[in-house]
C-alpha cells in the first residue's frame, strides 16, 4: 500500500496566511472575508504580508521557518504570485505535517526540502473556488483562500483537482548549501528587518566550533550573541531560525556592508 492510501486527512482548526498584499489595501481581509463565508469558525492566523512585492525567495524562507511550528492538518495559504492570471499552475500539496496552497512557482519549496509532498494536485476543480470564472489579477481571494477553507473544512485534497507529479513542481534558483569538514558554501536566501542577511548554511555546521564567516572580500567572526561585538562591529552567529546569520551590532548589515540576496558566503571552521 502506498504512502498517498495510508495517510489520512485531518479536518483543520487552523489556516495561515502569508502575502505580499501589505496592510494598506484591503486584500487581506477580502481573502478572510471569503474564508469565513465557508467557516467562520475556522482559526486563521497571519503569518506575515510584508513580504517585498513579488519577492518568492523571502516568503519561501519564511513559509520555510512558521511551518514546523502548527499543529498536523494546518493549511497553509500563500501568496506572493508575480505570475497570477498566466501559465503557472495554482496548487495545493499534502504534506505528513500539514497542507500548502498557493502558487507553483518556487514559493513552497523550502518547506518541501525538509518534507516532501505526499500528494500532489493542480487546483482544476472550480467547485471550490470562490467563482468559476477568477479574476486574472487576484487568484488569492478567487481561489487559494477558497480551496484552503474548503481543505480545512475536510474536503479530501484529490478532489480539488488533477493529481501531479510532485518532482514537477517549480524550485527558486538559489545555491545549495554544500559541506566538507572545515567550510560549508552557501548564499543569502534571506534579509530580515533588522538587515541581517541569513545563509543557508545550517548552525549545525558551527555547533561548539570556532569559526567566522566570508562574504564580499569581508571575514566576519562567528560569536553566539550580538553583544559579543563592540556597538558597529560585524559579527556572524546562529539566529533563531537556526541558519547562520550575519548582523552588525546595532546597525544594518546590509546596507552598512553591501550584502544582497544570493551572495555567496562560505563557513570556514578556525579549529
Amino acid at each position: 500500500m502506498s504512502n498517498q492510501q495510508i495517510i489520512e486527512q485531518p479536518q483543520a482548526s487552523i489556516l495561515t496566511l502569508l502575502s505580499d498584499f501589505g496592510d494598506r489595501d484591503v486584500y487581506v481581509g477580502v481573502m478572510k472575508g471569503v474564508i469565513a463565508q465557508i467557516n467562520p469558525a475556522l482559526t486563521v492566523i497571519d503569518l506575515t504580508h510584508h513580504i517585498l512585492p513579488q519577492n518568492i525567495l523571502a516568503a519561501r524562507f519564511c513559509l520555510l521557518n512558521a511551518y514546523p511550528y502548527f499543529p498536523v492538518g494546518t493549511v497553509h495559504v500563500a501568496v506572493v504570485d508575480p505570475g497570477v492570471g498566466g501559465t503557472r499552475r495554482a496548487i495545493a500539496l499534502q504534506l505528513a505535517q500539514g497542507f500548502l496552497v498557493g502558487p507553483d512557482n518556487g514559493i513552497f519549496s523550502g518547506v518541501l526540502s525538509q518534507s516532501p509532498a505526499v500528494v500532489a494536485v493542480e487546483l482544476t476543480n472550480s467547485q471550490y473556488w470562490r467563482v468559476s470564472s477568477p479574476s486574472k489579477t487576484f487568484h488569492g481571494r478567487d481561489i487559494f483562500a477558497s480551496v484552503g477553507a474548503h481543505l480545512a473544512n475536510g474536503v479530501p485534497i484529490k478532489q480539488l483537482g488533477k493529481e501531479i507529479d510532485p518532482t514537477t513542481l517549480l524550485t527558486l534558483d538559489i545555491a545549495e548549501c554544500s559541506q566538507s569538514e572545515a567550510s560549508a558554501m552557501g548564499c543569502i536566501q534571506y534579509i530580515d528587518r533588522f538587515g541581517n542577511p541569513v545563509t543557508n548554511i545550517p548552525g549545525s555546521f558551527v555547533h561548539g566550533k570556532s569559526w567566522c564567516v566570508q562574504i564580499a572580500g569581508l571575514t566576519i567572526p562567528g560569536r553566539e550573541a550580538y553583544s559579543d561585538v563592540n556597538v558597529g562591529d560585524a559579527i556572524a552567529l546562529v539566529g533563531s531560525h537556526g541558519w547562520v546569520e550575519i548582523a552588525i551590532n546595532k546597525g544594518n548589515a546590509q546596507s552598512q556592508l553591501q550584502i544582497q540576496l544570493k551572495s555567496a558566503v562560505v563557513v570556514y571552521h578556525d579549529n
